[in-house]
């Protein structure tokens, strides 16, 4: 086992589009989705011993989680669940976690990784991490993992890269989110693949494109990194953040840096990011409902149906929509709009007394 080899679990979200089983108080990340037994946190934490020593395992979440991270991860210190004051995107977290492992061991290896994502083929997704690792290890590389596209899929984020023999290879462009007809042009092009947003990278080189491409964060986790692993680290992150932008590492770093490559994967992976991906990876009945409820079902196709089991669900006519009760909120809505799950909550927000329902 690589001694050098770090991992950083990003559990900070809120998963909006995962509303209303996902919420303020307990979000996608700390809820057993896949009914596996084990909350995604945990299924990905599972997913490195093998690989890393759980002493090298960090999560970074917000800090009114941070008992959850320990109720669910048990094995972790107190000192390896790094708690933000506030969310400031995913350039913020990973820096934080970046200071705080490079004064620990200026040699690691760092895999960066989502803490609620669905990944298959374990052994396999092991394997490319180890490879991608040692390619990491001269300090000079930023990889991301990218994975051979199944489908021309819009929801997800494009990686091109030049088609050189190596196993990482040089990113050339990324794309979000692209419209139907061009992600199927990119599929025909055979030269990209999914951004999975995994990342892997020496602390001193993702450390040096901080202070070349957000020289301001960089210069207010320089003020602090002497005070990480004290007592003033608390109040030490909350003038940090309180200081840096809000963007993500793919904006404020890895589409201008010049040593971006991309490690290629295929096995199987999702990002979890809505119902409908829910809807994609669960078991479903012969028309092609997801069922995980007491109920009775007519002329309906398409559909996600939850509920507990001392509450009859009967459904009647629907093609294509989530019928779910969630403690307190009872939910009928077309599961494919996620944009809506967005909107549901924010006009929750300017409601009076509504904070429990979110």
């Amino acid at each position: 086992m690589n001694k050098n080899l770090f991992v950083v679990l990003m559990a900070g979200g809120v998963g909006v589009r995962f509303w209303p089983y996902s919420r303020n108080s307990k979000p996608k990340q700390f809820l057993d989705v896949l009914g596996t037994g084990r909350t995604l946190l945990q299924s990905t934490f599972d997913r490195f011993l093998p690989i890393c020593p759980v002493e090298n395992i960090y999560v970074v979440t917000h800090e009114e989680h941070g008992k959850l991270v320990h109720e669910q991860l048990p094995l972790l210190a107190e000192e390896q669940i790094l708690a933000e004051p506030m969310r400031k995107n995913t350039a913020a977290c990973i820096a934080y976690a970046s200071y705080k492992i490079e004064k620990k061991n200026a040699e690691a290896v760092i895999v960066v990784t989502p803490a609620d994502h669905l990944i298959m083929m374990e052994e396999e997704f092991q394997e490319v991490i180890k490879k991608a690792a040692d390619q990491a290890m001269g300090q000079d590389k930023l990889i991301t993992l990218g994975i051979t596209p199944v489908r021309p899929e819009t929801g997800y984020g494009y990686i091109q890269y030049h088609t050189e023999k190596s196993f990482a290879k040089k990113v050339k462009t990324f794309t979000e989110k692209p419209e139907l007809a061009l992600a199927k042009k990119f599929i025909e092009s055979g030269d990209f693949v999914w951004n999975s947003g995994i990342f892997v990278w020496g602390v001193r080189a993702i450390n040096k494109s901080f202070h070349e491409y957000l020289p301001e964060m960089a210069e207010v986790f320089d003020d602090i990194k002497q005070k990480l692993g004290t007592s003033e680290e608390k109040s030490a992150v909350l003038s940090a953040y309180s200081q840096c932008k809000n963007i993500s590492i793919d904006y404020g770093i890895m589409e201008k840096a010049q040593n971006v490559y991309v490690c290629l994967g295929t096995f199987t992976w999702s990002d979890l990011g809505s119902w409908a991906s829910i809807h994609e990876i669960s078991d479903k009945d012969e028309n092609n409902n997801v069922v995980n409820a007491n109920a009775h079902i007519y002329d309906t196709r398409n559909c996600i149906i939850k509920g507990s089991p001392d509450k009859l669900i009967v459904v009647q006519g629907l093609n294509g929509y989530l019928v779910g009760e969630f403690g307190n909120v009872i939910i009928v809505c077309e599961k494919d709009r996620e944009e809506q799950f967005r909107r549901f909550v924010n006009d929750l927000k300017t409601e009076p007394n509504a904070s429990e329902f979110i």
